[in-house]
């Protein structure tokens, strides 16, 4: 029960401080609201979506414009990374991992304008991730997930950097 709460209260929270529309919320009115049992329901559809070797999956829950809040699950650790101009803010829903942030990005490679990838992370800070745990990675930070078990399960919004 405590579960449910936390999850239904973070995604109306989200929406009401972002903004953030889905369909349904667009008829209910402009603040944006996914229910816990949307958030469920999604997060079935996406783990059963998944390909067996397939180790990330992303999808929005509600959004305005450029604005997501959205479901990422991680099976396999992805690469190291950077966002040059935009924070990350997550919410660990589910499962267990490693958040490894800061330090200095080993064989940067530009990906595209707003990702920037590396083999690892050097001088960062690990820390551990559980259901209910809070993460916002300032923009132009390294950071990589790492997976304890089955997976991980975030709620992220990418946000524009500080200028």
């Amino acid at each position: 029960m405590a579960k449910a709460f936390t999850i239904c209260a973070t995604a109306f929270l989200l929406g009401v401080s972002s903004g953030v529309t889905t369909a349904s919320a667009q008829q209910a009115g402009p603040s944006g609201f996914a229910s816990s049992a949307d958030v469920q329901a999604q997060l079935r559809e996406m783990l059963a979506a998944m390909k067996p070797d397939q180790g990330f999956m992303w999808r929005p829950l509600v959004r305005d414009g450029a604005t997501v809040a959205a479901i990422e699950i991680w099976k396999k650790p992805g690469r190291p990374a950077v966002h040059p101009a935009e924070a990350e803010y997550a919410i660990v829903l589910e499962g267990a991992g490693t958040l490894v942030s800061g330090g200095t990005m080993a064989d940067p490679k530009v990906k595209n304008a707003n990702l920037v990838e590396g083999s690892q992370i050097e001088g960062g800070v690990t820390r551990t991730l559980g259901p209910g745990d809070v993460i916002l990675i300032p923009a132009g930070a390294p950071h990589w997930f790492g997976i304890t078990g089955d997976r991980l399960v975030l709620l992220g919004i990418k946000l524009p950097g500080a200028k």
